[in-house]
Parts: C-alpha cells; sequence; structure tokens
C-alpha cells in the first residue's frame, strides 16, 4: 500500500516536472534561483573578503583585479557585501513565506471546510486586515517590533497570512464537496484528518503558485524594509540596506547602488517566472 502511494506521489512530481520543462524561461528561472542559494551558502568560501573588512585607503575603488565590483565608502569589498547579503534576503524570504503560508493555509483550510459561523467570522477578520495597505501594516509592525532580521520576517509573515487563507478557502470550497471527502465524512472520520489527508493535499497546488512568488514579493519587502532602516542592521549586509547606504553616492557612485538594485530586481523576477511555470504546470487541463 505505501508502495502504491509512493508510486504515485512519484509519478505525479514526474508529471509536473515533466511539463515544468517545457517552459524553458521557468527553468532558466529555477537555475539562477539555484545559483543565488548555492552563492548565499558558500558566501564564506566565494567572498574575497569579510563583509565588514575596511580599508579606507581603497574607499570608492571602482572594479579591478583586487575588487571585481568596486569598494564602498569604507573601503569594504562589494561582492563580498552582495554574496553575504543574499543570505540576509533570502532568509526573510523563506522564513517570512513559510511562517505566512502555514498559518494561513491553517485558517483557510478551517474557514473553507467548516464553513457557516466560523466562515463567516474568521473572513470577516479578514477584510478588515485587509482594510490595511501590506507595507503599511508591515512597516508599522517592524516599527512596534524594533529594527532587526527577525522582526522583518515577523512583521512580513504576519502582514501575509490574509492571502494563504484567503485562497486556501477558495481551494477548499470547490475540494469539499468531492467524493472521497463525502465518503470520509460518512464513515465518521474526525475533520483535522480529513483537512489534514484529503482536503490540504488537494488543494494546494494554488497555494505552490502563490507561495512561489510570494518569496519573491518578501525578498523585496524586506529589502524595502531594510531600506527605510527597519530591517537588517549593520553592519551585516542586506541588498535593501546596501541600496540605502548608497543613496547619496548615486551621481558619482552609481555602482554602489546598481548592483544590489539588481539583485534584488533578479531575485524577484526569477521568481516570478518560476511560479507562472508552476501554474501552468500543475494545471490539471494541461495535457501536453
Amino acid at each position: 500500500m505505501n508502495d502504491k502511494k509512493l508510486k504515485k506521489k512519484k509519478s505525479r512530481f514526474a508529471e509536473t516536472w515533466r511539463r515544468l520543462k517545457k517552459n524553458k524561461i521557468a527553468v532558466v528561472s529555477l537555475f539562477i534561483i539555484f545559483l543565488i542559494i548555492l552563492a548565499a551558502i558558500l558566501a564564506p568560501i566565494l567572498a574575497p573578503y569579510p563583509y565588514d573588512l575596511q580599508d579606507y585607503s581603497a574607499a570608492f575603488s571602482r572594479s579591478s583585479k583586487e575588487h571585481p565590483l568596486g569598494t564602498d565608502r569604507l573601503g569594504r569589498d562589494v561582492l563580498s557585501r552582495l554574496l553575504y547579503g543574499a543570505r540576509q534576503s533570502l532568509q526573510i524570504g523563506l522564513f517570512s513565506t513559510t511562517f505566512a503560508a502555514a498559518i494561513g493555509i491553517l485558517v483557510g483550510a478551517i474557514a473553507g471546510f467548516y464553513g457557516g459561523w466560523t466562515d463567516n467570522l474568521i473572513m470577516r477578520i479578514l477584510d478588515v486586515y485587509q482594510g490595511i495597505p501590506m507595507f503599511l501594516l508591515t512597516v508599522t509592525l517592524a516599527a512596534v517590533l524594533g529594527p532587526s532580521l527577525r522582526n522583518a520576517i515577523i512583521a512580513i509573515a504576519i502582514s501575509s497570512i490574509s492571502g494563504y487563507a484567503r485562497l486556501m478557502r477558495a481551494s477548499i470550497l470547490t475540494v469539499r464537496e468531492m467524493e472521497y471527502v463525502e465518503a470520509a465524512t460518512a464513515i465518521n472520520v474526525r475533520s483535522a484528518r480529513i483537512i489534514r489527508k484529503h482536503i490540504i493535499p488537494n488543494a494546494i497546488s494554488p497555494l505552490i503558485v502563490s507561495i512561489t512568488m510570494s518569496l519573491g514579493s518578501s525578498v523585496l519587502a524586506g529589502a524595502g524594509l531594510s531600506f527605510i532602516g527597519l530591517g537588517v542592521q549593520p553592519p551585516i549586509p542586506e541588498w535593501g540596506a546596501m541600496i540605502s547606504d548608497a543613496r547619496n553616492f548615486l551621481r558619482g557612485q552609481m555602482y554602489l547602488s546598481m548592483y544590489p538594485g539588481l539583485c534584488v530586481m533578479i531575485t524577484v523576477l526569477s521568481f516570478n517566472l518560476l511560479g507562472d511555470g508552476l501554474r501552468d504546470a500543475l494545471d490539471p487541463r494541461q495535457k501536453t
């Protein structure tokens, strides 16, 4: 029995991967994301200098053999700071999205499965929740909690929960009337087990696409918080903080803000394009 389930899961994954491979843009985006993650993990090995090493005699140096991407106002190597900054930006994206998705999926599953007053209560709370602009809520929470990597993750996650909850609820309203759910209910299977074993796995496809795209949005939100001083704090590098630190030198040393800006743009774009590819690959109507 377990072998059959494992084979079914493998065949579903293989079919999704087969469809995804046909989308060359999505595959390239996946490869770029892999390279960014690998660079972040291997930052201590790949970085030519420590991210906080200062050399005032080399401040504002242009690209050279010693400093391939130049140095900043304190003589710190830009390439090293970009590599270490990838760690902070990806942590914000990964952990905030995971936290928000876990809570949002659970809340949406409860609302969609039970319906009635439970659904109405949760949806009305989410209506109020979503009445506040997301970035305004994120900034407010980050300011109240205090500037740090952890608090930035919490602020972004809390601000993102409602989107996952609504999407999960909409998916479950479709799945809830399926025969296998009715059969499980008829034989008195506990509601928690029905949600965990039958409803969430069959309603998760739209969430996978949303989570993939939200990873990029969370990286962008984290860069925004760091840019205004509410995210990662100096001397730890982060792409948004690097842009903020370089904004006073745009005329003479534009490269200081251009490189981290390109990193943010490429990362967000790659996650969005991969999400588009996954949406097509997970669509059951796509039989090609």
